[in-house]
């Protein structure tokens, strides 16, 4: 760090001490006062409208910089209160506050204190968080985390916490979530920088700040000094120096936020909430040319490559080198080469659900365990790949509920997981990652698909974003035949396919379940009907579509065992969408499904002899704009006594963005219409 330069020349004075922008505000108060609770929160009246479990009617944080030693620390402070509306709000009592420390650089909490009030007959009462509601835990190699829990706490009560963290990592600036699961009632978030620091900071939301304010403003940074003696002075002097900096100060504010509530097909939450990134960018020392902190991806690529827990793990022979010793002769083409590496790195060790970009322990420790973390399956697999013959590289990418990330900046901590790359020909890649049995080789597992990753190589001009959407799909065909006779009653017979990834989500579900159970559970969706019949076909060949092939009835409409003369009918009821997954009105964020959808029901209903379909629907085509996804469905008399109903969603994107959601929840509402349309069975004239 340069402050050494700075100090070399014993400069005391940096300039610009006080220099404001032109109608600066003062210094704003604050928008909360530990331990000044207002009465009328206590009280149920201005919560009357809210059905939720809890609200926080105030969350106050600001960081700053400050001087420690001969460096410097980011010093945040927060203080935060939420009333608990129902027991169903009782979790906002436990707080957990993750720290992080490497070396002897470390985060840590002071000046931790909390209360609970409650009104009790008209009195409030009041109860401290004492020292023993207060733990320290270790969570992973590099995270702590200190976890209390306020006590005394009650339907209606108002709890309160506050502490300050102080951070020896200036590139962990704290960020700032405006946006939790219950309703924010006020958020607010104030920094001070000093000018000799530069921040990328990033708003995520499509909400405007309530309140957005930024001025020039200054400070003094303390620092411990040691100056060399000479002459009279032998050794070195210690001493302090005061720094005087112009600081850049925002303030930042949102009012009445919605909760967010998770929905279906989305990424992890943190990628929707509104909230404040911090990206140390660089530094600029007077005198000093500017330094660029952010780094590129060639120097990224270097440290990975040279770093022990990471290309340290492939750089050298695999642990399956025996295993694999004819295998380029076995299998000369590529593809056969790599799904056959892939099968030993699956016999050899299972993945244990931990989801990793390197490895701390050696392999040698997982294979002996038969069991480990992605990055211990993954960096087997592309030693193993290498071994035999065939090209493979890191590929980085984030997981689905670890968050997206940012192309603009190359910071790892975005990163959590790594699979093996193997360039074919024509440009095209083959993606393989060995930590799902139940996937075919080349197909990344659901958690997976996040849009894009990194490509690690050790020539940085071939580094590259790789596009992480897959060609499979998720299919489910279904080709029903019914027969119905005079009474109401049908017969018939099913054929179902699941393909892709819904061939994979049902074999994880029969292995998982066993078949007995599993077969169990899809009867159970047919309410009314028996099913005498039914088997499985094609589990084991992961390439090919899941088979289901069953039979089934349903006793006579009419239960006096009368034909009927007029029944009203909805056949596609029992084999269409269960509900339309897109219930809320309005969606600020994209619809992420990871993989296109496909879904397709044909149905052919055999009339009993003297029975007709009284009207043919209309047929139905919707498109999504720009023909990103469509459904068509028809209703026809394909010869007399015969009627044939095709249904067929195709969502070609796998990411809506929020604009497309209202037609996007049309399309379904529309669908789960058509589907549940009733036909008009009548007995002929005559």
């Amino acid at each position: 760090m340069p402050i050494s330069l700075l100090l070399r020349s014993l400069r005391v004075v940096l300039l610009l001490v006080g220099w404001l922008l032109a109608g600066a505000a003062q210094a704003q108060p604050e928008p909360i006062k530990f331990g000044q609770v207002d009465a009328q929160d206590l009280t149920a009246a201005p919560f009357a409208a809210d059905s939720v479990a809890a609200v926080v009617l105030c969350d106050f944080g600001r960081s700053r910089l400050k001087g420690k030693s001969s460096g410097l620390q980011v010093v945040f402070e927060r203080v935060t209160r939420i009333k608990i509306l129902t027991k169903a709000g009782f979790d906002e009592a436990t707080v957990e506050i993750p720290l992080y420390h490497r070396g002897d650089n470390q985060e840590r909490i002071t000046n931790l204190r909390g209360f609970t009030y409650n009104l009790v007959n008209g009195t409030v009462e009041k109860t401290k968080l004492e020292a023993s509601g207060a733990f320290f835990e270790k969570r992973t190699a590099n995270v702590n985390v200190q976890k209390f829990t306020l006590p005394n706490v009650r339907a209606g009560a108002v709890i309160e916490f506050a502490y300050t963290l102080s951070s020896d990592f200036l590139f962990n600036f704290q960020d700032w979530t405006f946006q939790r699961d219950i309703p924010v009632r006020w958020s607010e978030y104030r920094v001070s920088i000093p000018s000799f620091y530069r921040y990328k900071i990033i708003y995520q939301s499509s909400r405007d700040f309530t309140v957005n304010k930024a001025h020039i403003g200054s400070t003094n940074l303390l620092l411990d000094h040691k100056v060399s003696g000479g002459g009279m002075l032998d050794g070195q002097v210690t001493g302090s120096i005061t720094i005087s900096a112009p600081t850049e100060e925002h303030q930042w504010a949102l009012k009445d936020v919605p909760a967010l509530v998770p929905e279906p097909y989305m990424t992890t939450t943190q990628d929707y909430v509104a909230r404040l990134d911090f990206e140390l960018a660089g530094e600029q020392w007077p005198d000093e040319p500017y330094h660029d902190l952010t780094g590129n991806w060639a120097q990224i690529d270097e440290r990975l490559l040279a770093d022990e827990h990471f290309g340290g793990r492939f750089g050298r022979a695999s642990l399956l080198k025996e295993q694999l010793r004819d295998v380029a002769t076995r299998f000369p083409i590529i593809t056969e080469r790599a799904a056959a590496v892939r099968e030993a790195v699956l016999a050899a060790v299972r993945y244990d659900g931990t989801d990793r970009y390197s490895a701390p322990d050696p392999l040698r420790k997982a294979f002996d365990a038969h069991r480990g973390t992605s990055a211990d399956v993954n960096l087997l697999l592309i030693a193993a790949l290498r071994d035999a013959g065939v090209p493979a590289h890191p590929l980085l990418l984030s997981t689905r509920d670890h968050g997206h990330v940012s192309q603009e900046f190359p910071l790892l901590e975005r990163f959590n997981y790594v699979v093996a790359l193997v360039p074919l020909a024509g440009g095209k890649d083959l993606l393989v990652d060995a930590t799902e049995p139940l996937l075919p080789c080349g197909v990344l597992p659901e958690r997976c698909l996040n849009q894009a990753g990194r490509l690690i190589m050790k020539n940085p001009a071939e580094g590259r974003w790789v596009d992480l959407s897959p060609t499979q799909r998720h299919v489910r065909y279904q080709q029903i035949a019914l027969t119905m006779d005079a009474q109401g009653g049908m017969t018939g017979k099913v054929h179902e396919e699941r393909g892709g990834y819904a061939g994979t989500d049902a074999r994880q579900e029969l292995a998982s379940l066993g078949e007995k159970k599993y077969l169990a559970n899809l009867t159970q969706q047919h309410e009314g009907w028996t099913v005498p019949a039914i088997k499985l076909g094609q589990v084991e060949a992961l390439d090919k579509p899941l088979l289901l092939d069953y039979e089934l009835a349903q006793p006579a409409a009419t239960g006096s065992g009368a034909p009927f003369t007029t029944l009203y009918l909805s056949p596609l009821s029992d084999f269409g969408a269960r509900q339309n997954p897109f219930r809320r009105p309005n969606r600020t964020f994209a619809v992420d499904f990871g993989v296109a959808q496909e879904e397709i029901v044909m149905l052919t209903l055999t009339l009993p002899a003297g029975y007709e379909l009284a009207e043919v629907p209309k047929p139905a085509l919707i498109t999504l704009p720009n023909d990103r996804g469509r459904f068509v469905y028809s209703v026809s008399a394909t010869a007399p006594g015969v009627v044939q109903l095709t249904s067929r969603l195709s969502l070609r994107d796998t990411v809506y963005p929020p604009d497309a959601y209202a037609s996007l929840r049309e399309l379904y509402r529309l669908l789960m219409a058509r589907q549940s349309e009733k036909l008009i069975i009548r007995k002929k004239a005559g």
